[in-house]
Order: C-alpha cells, then sequence, then structure tokens
C-alpha cells in the first residue's frame, strides 16, 4: 500500500482491507497466541508505515498491550521483523519446492507449477510478502545474510527448471538470469497492489502468470 506523510494509526491499520490477508496463518505453532498476535500486528504496522517509522508502542496497541510487554516475547522491534521475514521466505521456499512440482510431467508443466505457486502464496499472504521484500534494509548484517541465502534458495529452484528446460530443447536459448529475474518480479511485485477481496483470486493469479513464463522461454529471449 501507498506511504503517505502522516502515520497510519493501530485504529486505521486495524480496519484497513488492504492489510487483511492470511499472514496470521504463517506464524509457528509452538509460539503462544500472545507472540502471534505481536507478529500479525507488527507486520501490519511495518506494511502500512515502514519498519523504521513503525514503534514499539504501535505494535502492543495493534493487541491492546502495553510496549513494555514486546519484550517479554521479543528482545527488540529488530528480532520481530527478523522473525516475520524468516518464517515468510521459508514458508515461500517450502511452497515452490512442493513434492506435486517434481512430480509435474517435462519442464514446462515444473516451470508452470513453480510460478503459479510462487505467485499465489505471494497473494494468499501479501502483507506479510510485502515487508519482507521491502524492509530488508531494517535487518542486522548477519539476519540480512541469513534471508539472503534463504532467496538465493528460491531463485535455483527458477534457475535450474529453466536450464533442465533449455538443455531439453523444451525451450528457446536465452539469458538465464534475466528470464528468472523477470518471473520472480512478476509474482512479487504483486504485493504492492493485491488485495484479497480484488477480482483474482490466487491460484487464478497464479496461473496466470504462469502462463506469461512459458510465452517467455518458448520465445527466444536473448
Amino acid at each position: 500500500m501507498p506511504r503517505r506523510q502522516s502515520r497510519f494509526t493501530p485504529e486505521e491499520i486495524a480496519v484497513d482491507p488492504r492489510l487483511q490477508d492470511q499472514s496470521p496463518e504463517l506464524w509457528d505453532l509452538e509460539l503462544g497466541d500472545v507472540e502471534k498476535g505481536l507478529l500479525t500486528s507488527a507486520v501490519r504496522c511495518f506494511a502500512a508505515n515502514g519498519y523504521h517509522a513503525t514503534t514499539t508502542r504501535d505494535i502492543a496497541a495493534g493487541v491492546g498491550l502495553s510496549p513494555a510487554a514486546l519484550y517479554v516475547h521479543f528482545p527488540s522491534k529488530e528480532l520481530v521483523l527478523f522473525e516475520i521475514m524468516r518464517t515468510a521466505h521459508e514458508r515461500a521456499l517450502v511452497y515452490v519446492k512442493d513434492p506435486s512440482v517434481e512430480e509435474a510431467a517435462g519442464a514446462g508443466e515444473r516451470l508452470a507449477a513453480i510460478v503459479s505457486r510462487h505467485t499465489a502464496w505471494h497473494a494468499r499472504y501479501h502483507v506479510a510478502a510485502r515487508v519482507s521484500q521491502y524492509e530488508l534494509a531494517g535487518l542486522t548484517p548477519g539476519h540480512y545474510d541469513e534471508i539472503i541465502q534463504v532467496r538465493h534458495q528460491t531463485n535455483d529452484v527458477f534457475r535450474a527448471t529453466v536450464e533442465q528446460g533449455m538443455a531439453e530443447g523444451a525451450f528457446a536459448p536465452g539469458d538465464v538470469n534475466r528470464l528468472v529475474r523477470g518471473m520472480l518480479s512478476l509474482s512479487i511485485d504483486l504485493v504492492r497492489w493485491y488485495r484479497l477481496d480484488g477480482p483474482d483470486s490466487p491460484e487464478q493469479l497464479g496461473d496466470f502468470y504462469a502462463g506469461l513464463a512459458l510465452r517467455m522461454v518458448m520465445n527466444k529471449c536473448s
């Protein structure tokens, strides 16, 4: 969602339909209800106002707690951001590596499945995904490196499939890195504007973008 000069208040954030998605389902099951609530409040605050403009008071207010209560569960605001990003990136990677992808017949079907699932995941959890994509600068160097490693693993899934398709002659020769960047951009950029109450479901958008990705590799790309 677009930023504005004045900050969104906790009350506005709580009712904004642009901040409603399935991100609360991402958090680890072993976390307590308060921790899950704090993560849900934080991810919406970060998406609305940005990491640096969000205070611990904002996050705690989202679950009706005092600012000091956050530190009982998370030693710092940066650790809240890291937990959101770690969870989102790892969940997305697992989703695109689903066994059903490997069972697809041929590189074309495999690529379509990967792009479709990657897109649908980012649409379904678009608030957490938006924070994960655009608030990396808020991480400490060590945490940043951990997240980048997971991102590289996701990129490798796409790259291996495109390379295999070219090697088998199923895809036209082309610049693999450019093609992969283009495909990833399709499914990631939607987090800036997608809403679950919009005209396309996550699956419909995933299938549409999968078709675009196949056109990219079936045509000659330099």
